[in-house]
């Protein structure tokens, strides 16, 4: 049985993580305190501090009130101290947003992705020019772009910086962090949304301060991003949590990954939409060409009490109650997150529903440990977690502080520069 072995590096910047995750969550917060909360040592926890203040990411806030004792001094996240770019890549959208280091927005931007615009050359220049225009909009004097996390839907990886099969656009071997690097000069990361909503509830929603966590993203497509231990589990390829496409109903309907009865094809928008369109074909909830209006109409119907919305959302919980009770059963999870725009618009009415078609498949004993709940984060968690991409990435290159220091150099002159 093969295992990978964890360099000291890789324990230095987990543990980087995690005091940086503390201090976001505290902020203003003593050496002390830290220590006690995240379980390293004081020695640790101060050289860990140490090298953040040097580079900028934390700064020295004055000292917390002593009973007599020495004073304890306080450090917070140094908000101004750069900024970090998040993308989140979608089959009708490329959305970015720019957060400064406390990963509070600056600047949003949306770029629409039409029925024709699926080349990447396209997608690259949507995503070129939404990172643009919030470079423009942030406009924060001697503010650092310290990277650009990228979000693809599919199967990608993160090391090469490939998309190795996109099904939404029939992708296969593409190099999107190549073709992105010939016009942005900042460093570049990329990973799918599946990670980037779970990295965005670990560190700023419900994950936060739990061991083990299932995040469920409900949109256009579905899957999980897991936390296990603490932290996230990509699986042998970066490929774990791609549970959309686990079987739920023998021979059931096509799925467009090209195989039957896949979980997705029932509880995406899409499969909600399929799950109207058999139960009230004439409805006026039914809008055939648009998921959005469709499940912002069937979120509308719940509110009202409608006998059609209410009867397509719990079929639509026969069969995602069943799939996460799978999930419970097989991860033991402490809390499951329900994400993503689908999760979103139908909100707590559709949580109630899961809770009861959980509880009637799953285990009792896991299912007294987990929680289920709506994901807390107000703004567009992929765009956060890619942010928070970018956050790790600057965090890995610490040691060598240059990274953090200086701005990159332009490769041609129609790329987007650092700000200066």
């Amino acid at each position: 049985m093969s295992s990978v072995k964890r360099t000291s590096r890789d324990i230095r910047t987990a543990n980087r993580y995690e005091v940086l995750r503390q201090i976001i969550a505290t902020s203003p917060v003593s050496r002390q305190k830290l220590a006690a909360t995240s379980g390293l040592s004081t020695a640790t926890v101060a050289t860990l501090v140490g090298e953040l203040l040097e580079i900028g990411i934390l700064t020295e806030v004055g000292f917390e009130d002593s009973a007599g004792g020495r004073p304890r001094g306080l450090v917070a996240i140094n908000a101004s101290g750069g900024a970090l770019i998040g993308v989140d890549i979608a089959e009708t959208y490329v959305r970015v947003e720019l957060f400064d280091l406390a990963l509070n927005v600056l600047a949003r931007a949306e770029e629409d992705v039409g029925p024709g615009e699926s080349l990447p050359e396209q997608v690259v220049s949507h995503v070129t020019a939404a990172i643009g225009s919030v470079v423009t909009q942030a406009g924060v004097s001697g503010a650092r772009v310290l990277g650009v996390g990228v979000s693809m839907p599919g199967q990608v990886d993160r090391v090469t910086g490939f998309v190795e099969y996109a099904p939404n656009w029939d992708w296969h071997d593409v190099p999107l962090l190549d073709l992105l690097a010939e016009y942005i000069a900042y460093p570049l990361h990329l990973d799918n949304p599946l990670r980037a909503c779970a990295v965005a509830e670990l560190w700023f929603g419900a994950a936060r301060g739990r061991v083990d966590a299932v995040v469920v993203n409900l949109g256009t497509g579905v899957g999980v991003g897991l936390v296990l231990g603490g932290g996230l589990h990509r699986g042998g390829s970066n490929s774990a949590g791609e549970w959309g496409h686990t079987t739920i109903v023998l021979d059931g309907r096509l799925c467009r990954c090209g195989k039957h009865g896949c979980v997705e094809a029932y509880v995406g928008a899409s499969g909600i939409m399929l799950n109207l369109q058999e139960l009230s074909p004439q409805s006026t909830l039914l809008y055939p060409e648009d998921q959005t209006a469709t499940i912002a109409a069937l979120a509308r119907g719940l509110q009202e009490h409608d006998p059609v919305a209410l009867k397509v959302v719990r079929d639509t919980v026969r069969y995602l109650g069943a799939g996460i009770a799978d999930l419970v059963n097989l991860f033991n999870p402490e809390v499951v997150v329900l994400s993503s725009w689908v999760a979103a618009a139908l909100g707590e009415p559709l949580v109630t529903e899961v809770r009861k078609a959980v509880a009637r498949h799953a285990l009792p004993r896991p299912m007294t440990a987990t929680d289920i709940v709506l994901s807390p984060i107000p703004t567009d968690p992929v765009c956060l977690g890619a942010a928070t991409f970018a956050l790790e990435g600057a965090l890995q290159s610490v040691g060598g502080r240059r990274a953090l220091k200086r701005a990159a150099p332009a490769r041609s002159q129609s790329r987007i520069a650092p700000l200066s």
